[in-house]
């Protein structure tokens, strides 16, 4: 972290200040439908940056856009839409993630489609090589060309990703620069409930821990990402990297995705599974993707907007229960027997 010192007002210490990087990627051709690719401006409109700087106790950096113009598509592959934008996007974005990563600040993307997390998770492998991997979504993503019902991209990110699935790719021309080095061991997920047969099988085979939206039921979203935390990094040393889908959380939380799925997380789980991660202290990156500002009515856009920003904010430590006034750190504390009497 950066030396600049900040003083944290409702604890009167000094506390190193957080510093934050913001990267947009408006793409889309992981998936079918028009409007992913306005997310980061929609965001942005809505008030990422300012919110977020009124934290307090956090330095952001807006990083821009990935330039996401267009490369001939001269090669295809077999139930692979669109590989060489999916490639080329993913390409400049690991670089650009590396680049934030090793200027000090913790990578906050904005998608997008879930494909760019090809993009993210290599890029933070490359400066964080012990990096665990937190895929909160509805889906496992984690289909193969082979697998895939749909050939979008957007399915497939995980396994493009881990080590252990790179036999089951034919050659993929245009992916020379990524090679796959994380290891499915590292990887955990949260909220599953539209989960495809062969990812079932893979992630049994390879004992993923994966809490489905039935285990968060029975368990609750405290227990469920403790339980992913300490099977992952029971040293408590590694970095964290949380993938953000947007349709993890129900439908009516969230109407403005591409693939809405109802019985999703709440948002209250959401942001306390995000203040969970943020007070470990480890959180170097999160994707937020899947938003679709051009689904739905004005309603939906702006609650759906508003969910990620709560999501985002928790994850870089917004308090719900606020902050102390700047210089009041002492005022008396009402005692239960005092509230009952």
């Amino acid at each position: 972290m950066n030396s600049i010192r900040v003083f944290a007002r409702n604890m009167g210490k000094w506390k190193p200040l957080q510093r934050v990087g913001i990267i947009g990627v408006p793409f889309e051709k992981g998936q079918k439908k028009y409007g992913v690719s306005v997310a980061p401006a929609a965001m942005r409109a809505a008030g990422l940056i300012e919110q977020l700087e009124e934290i307090g106790d956090l330095d952001v950096k807006d990083y821009g856009d990935i330039d996401i113009r267009s490369c001939p598509e001269t090669v295809s592959v077999d139930n692979m839409a669109h590989l060489p934008l999916v490639s080329e996007c993913n390409r400049k974005l690991s670089n650009k993630v590396a680049q934030v990563l090793q200027d000090g600040r913790v990578a906050v993307t904005i998608g997008g489609d879930h494909s760019i997390g090809v993009g993210t998770v290599d890029g933070h492998y490359k400066v964080n090589e012990d990096m665990i991997l937190i895929w909160v979504d509805a889906h496992a993503d984690i289909n193969t060309n082979k697998t895939s019902e749909s050939g979008s991209v957007h399915g497939m990110p995980v396994a493009l990703l881990v080590k252990e699935l790179a036999d089951y790719w034919p050659y993929l021309p245009t992916m020379d620069w990524q090679v796959p080095k994380f290891s499915i061991k590292n990887l955990g997920y949260v909220g599953l409930r539209s989960v495809d047969s062969y990812e079932r099988l893979a992630i049994k085979k390879y004992e993923v821990p994966a809490f489905a939206m039935e285990d968060i039921e029975q368990h609750g979203i405290h227990k469920s990402i403790h339980h992913i935390l300490k099977v992952l990094d029971p040293g408590m040393k590694k970095p964290i990297h949380v993938s953000f889908d947007i349709d993890s959380l129900d439908a009516l939380e969230a109407p403005s995705t591409g693939t809405p799925v109802r019985g999703g997380l709440t948002l209250r789980e959401a942001i306390s599974l995000m203040e969970i991660i943020h007070s470990t202290g480890r959180l170097r990156a999160v994707d937020l993707v899947e938003i679709n500002p051009a689904l739905g009515n004005d309603s939906d856009r702006k609650r759906t907007l508003e969910a990620g920003l709560c999501v985002l904010k928790a994850a870089l430590g917004f308090s719900r229960r606020g902050t102390a006034p700047r210089g009041v750190l002492d005022l008396p504390v009402q005692s239960h027997h005092e509230v009952d009497d």
